[in-house]
């Protein structure tokens, strides 16, 4: 694969200088790229609200970037707000995202100033009653998203339309402001086409709520799914933008409710080099038609997202050159666990010269590398993330 299609002439040989004596295995984050993904959302889609996914890449430079920027921030958990409140963000530019929580947590994020809570469920919004009384709270709707997205997000988040109903008028009866609905399409989405069904549910939705139970929701929420640049094409940002904006002008007309973005992957992901060395290639048979390169880092520690080979990253190496001759290969890791195999079906085709110590590069390992990583399998580190200004 050409390399040039994926990183700039001029970004790969500062990465090259910037790491060339570094140990390996570790991610380069190149902070420039992630200002400019940032710039293109906000100018394709100048009438939303970004709050970025901080579960994508925690690290304290991207949240500082992000927040310089002016961006807000869709958290998780209380050790994700603890991280982002301690590098100066304000808790009007927080929401509690995550639909799966304590009750202590929510009583925490409320002490600490959050108004913004996430929900799907009616055990889950007792919660939000009782310890965040007053507060904001939108309706995560469920989206079936399993066969268009590379990661999908379907199934274990959100709620039926009629159970979303329920929850909001249960909501506006205990003392909280019904603010929005909100539903992700799955991360790496493809198909343009999922926003188009979510966003005439909504239309559905926050009809029904004004018209029946005088309840005019604010706000809708259409969380991330936005691709990165890997292996398997998508559209340009541009195409989606467009497209996402007609829908919401088709259903909505001149009215379009706010609209919050929840960018994780488009933002970090290009912005992301991971470096391994080959630990070892080896065939199983002496007819073998494969051979097996065994990295020093694998599904364990920064590859996890080739669970089932969904995500396909763009892999050069440093034996590439237009004369060689290459091979199709089988991509494991180090560790003693049979899972650590990152590609079997698909066949990435390597040097037929790869050695022993020679590096490979995984293009677009910006998000979900570093905050996957086990913190000990094997007794190997969390891998090592380096960032370039």
């Amino acid at each position: 694969m050409k390399r040039d299609t994926y990183v700039t002439d001029a970004d790969w040989n500062r990465f090259l200088e910037f790491s060339e004596k570094l140990e390996t295995p570790f991610v380069v984050i190149n902070l420039r790229t992630i200002k400019k993904n940032y710039i293109k959302l906000q100018n394709h889609f100048p009438y939303a609200h970004i709050f970025y996914a901080v579960k994508a890449n925690p690290a304290p430079e991207i949240i500082s970037l992000i927040n310089e920027l002016g961006g807000s921030f869709d958290i998780a958990s209380r050790f994700e707000l603890d991280k982002v409140l301690a590098l100066g963000v304000p808790p009007e530019r927080i929401s509690f995202g995550n639909t799966i929580k304590k009750a202590k947590d929510v009583e925490y994020f409320f002490q600490k100033g959050i108004r913004v809570f996430a929900t799907d469920s009616k055990e889950d919004l007792k919660h939000i009653i009782t310890y965040a009384p007053g507060s904001k709270v939108y309706v995560r709707m469920l989206v079936e998203n399993s066969t268009t997205a590379d990661w999908p997000l379907s199934r274990k988040f959100g709620c039926h339309p009629d159970m979303a109903y329920d929850l909001l008028v249960r909501a506006r009866e205990k003392g909280l402001t019904p603010y929005g609905i909100s539903f992700h399409v799955g991360s790496q989405q493809r198909d343009i086409g999922q926003w188009n069904d979510a966003i005439a549910k909504c239309k559905y939705l926050i009809t029904s709520l004004e018209e029946e139970e005088d309840i005019k929701l604010q706000m809708i929420n259409m969380g991330g799914g936005f691709p990165a640049s890997y292996i398997q094409p998508t559209n340009d940002l541009s195409e989606y933008a467009s497209e996402i904006t007609r829908y919401l002008r088709d259903d909505f007309g001149d009215d379009v409710p706010l609209i919050l973005l929840e960018p994780g992957r488009s933002l970090v992901g290009d912005a992301g080099i991971l470096v391994t060395e080959v630990v070892l290639i080896s065939r199983k048979n002496n007819t073998a038609l494969f051979r097996w390169v065994f990295c020093d880092t694998g599904k364990f520690n920064g590859l996890i997202e080739t669970l089932s080979e969904a995500i396909k990253y763009p892999i050069v190496t440093s034996k590439d050159h237009p004369a060689a001759k290459k091979g199709e290969v089988i991509l494991a890791g180090p560790t003693c666990d049979s899972v650590d195999i990152m590609y079997e079906d698909y066949k990435y085709s390597l040097p037929l010269d790869l050695k022993v110590g020679d590096r490979l590069y995984w293009l677009s390992t910006g998000a979900y590398t570093t905050s996957y990583a086990s913190v000990e399998f094997n007794g190997f580190p969390p891998i090592k993330m380096y960032i370039m200004e």
